[in-house]
C-alpha cells in the first residue's frame, strides 16, 4: 500500500530534515524550500497533507494557504502551519487563511507526528475524497444535500457528465481520460468561485460524473460558464492528427465501430424553489433524468427542470 504523501515547506533545511526523519517511516515526504516551489509541487503531485512554514523567502505561509484553497486539488488538503512566532494574532491569521492546525517552533517530533496522523485521519473521515480530483464523494454529497434540506435552504443541483468520454478513454487510454476529468474539475471550481463560491459545493460522484450544489439564481449562469470553458478546451484532448479530422474512430458500447466527435458536456439542473424534496434520492432521480435528456442533443447542453409540485 502506498504511503500517504506529506509536503514539507520550509526554507530551513535543518527543520525539513528533522521533519523528514520524523515522518519517513509512515509517510512519503516531499520537500520544498520556497513558496513558489511548494505551489508547483502541490499542483503537480497533490499531497495528503501539507506542513507549511509561516515565513518563507518569497511568499508567506498565509498567502500560500489562500492560493491552495483556490485550487480544486488542494481545496480540502489538511494544512499544518509552523512558525517561530508565538503571537496569537499570527495563529489566528494563519487559521483564517485556511490552515487546519498550528504548531510553534521548536516543536516536539512526537507531537508533530501525532498531529499529522490526526489531521490525515480526520480528513479521511470527514471527506470521502475522490483520489483523482480530491473532491468530496457520494457520502459527502448526500450529507450536504440533507443539511440544506433540513435547514430549509433554497438550492439548485447541477448533475454533469461528459458525452463520449468512454470512447476517448478507450481510444487514447486511461491517462488521457484522467486528464479530461481533472480538467473538468478545475473548470467547475473556477465557475463556482466566480459566482457565490462560499455557497457552492462541488462533488465527484465517480468517473466523469460530477455534481454542483449552489444558489438557484446562479445555476444557469454556472452551467453556461462550464459549457463555454469545456467546449473551448475540448479539441485539445484529441491528438493533432485526430483534431484535424475532428473525430476519432473506435467501438461504441454495442461493439460497432463509429466516429466520435469532440467531447461535449451534458448538465441536468433541478432545484427546490417550486417543489419540496423529501429525500436525496428524489433529487438524484430528477437530475439524472434531465441530464439524460440533455444527452440527446449533439452539442453541450444544460436542461433545467421547470416543473412544479406546489
Amino acid at each position: 500500500m502506498e504511503k500517504p504523501k506529506v509536503l514539507v515547506v520550509d526554507d530551513d533545511k535543518d527543520i525539513v530534515e528533522i521533519i523528514e526523519v520524523t515522518l519517513q517511516d509512515e509517510f512519503n515526504v516531499l520537500k520544498a524550500y520556497t513558496g513558489k516551489e511548494a505551489l508547483s509541487l502541490a499542483k503537480k503531485t497533490p499531497p495528503d497533507l501539507i506542513i507549511l512554514d509561516y515565513i518563507l523567502p518569497d511568499i508567506d505561509g498565509p498567502s500560500i494557504c489562500k492560493t491552495l484553497r483556490q485550487d480544486v486539488f488542494t481545496l480540502y488538503t489538511p494544512i499544518l502551519m509552523l512558525t517561530g512566532k508565538g503571537e496569537v494574532e499570527d495563529k489566528v491569521y494563519g487559521l483564517e487563511t485556511g490552515a487546519d492546525d498550528y504548531m510553534v517552533k521548536p516543536f516536539s517530533p512526537s507531537e508533530l507526528l501525532a498531529r499529522v496522523r490526526m489531521l490525515i485521519r480526520r480528513a479521511h473521515i470527514q471527506l470521502d475524497a475522490n483520489p483523482l480530483t480530491r473532491l468530496p464523494g457520494n457520502v459527502s454529497i448526500t450529507k450536504e444535500l440533507e443539511k440544506r434540506m433540513q435547514n430549509k435552504e433554497e438550492f439548485a443541483v447541477l448533475y454533469l457528465d461528459i458525452d463520449n468520454f468512454k470512447a476517448l478513454n478507450d481510444y487514447y487510454g486511461f491517462e488521457r481520460g484522467n486528464e479530461v476529468i481533472k480538467t473538468l474539475a478545475r473548470i467547475l471550481l473556477e465557475a463556482t468561485q466566480e459566482y457565490e463560491s462560499a455557497r457552492s459545493f462541488i462533488g465527484h460522484i465517480g468517473g466523469d460524473d460530477f455534481v454542483i450544489i449552489t444558489l438557484p439564481e446562479k445555476a444557469e449562469i454556472i452551467a453556461q460558464k462550464v459549457i463555454n470553458q469545456f467546449d473551448k478546451i475540448s479539441p485539445q484532448f484529441f491528438d493533432e492528427k485526430d483534431r484535424g479530422k475532428g473525430y476519432i474512430e473506435t467501438l461504441d458500447r454495442t461493439g460497432k465501430k463509429r466516429k466520435f466527435k469532440f467531447l461535449t458536456i451534458s448538465i441536468g439542473i433541478t432545484d427546490n424553489v417550486n417543489r419540496e424534496f423529501q429525500h436525496v434520492a428524489e433529487i438524484s432521480f430528477r437530475g439524472a433524468e434531465l441530464k439524460e435528456y440533455a444527452k440527446k442533443f449533439p452539442q453541450s447542453k444544460y436542461i433545467i427542470d421547470r416543473r412544479t409540485s406546489k
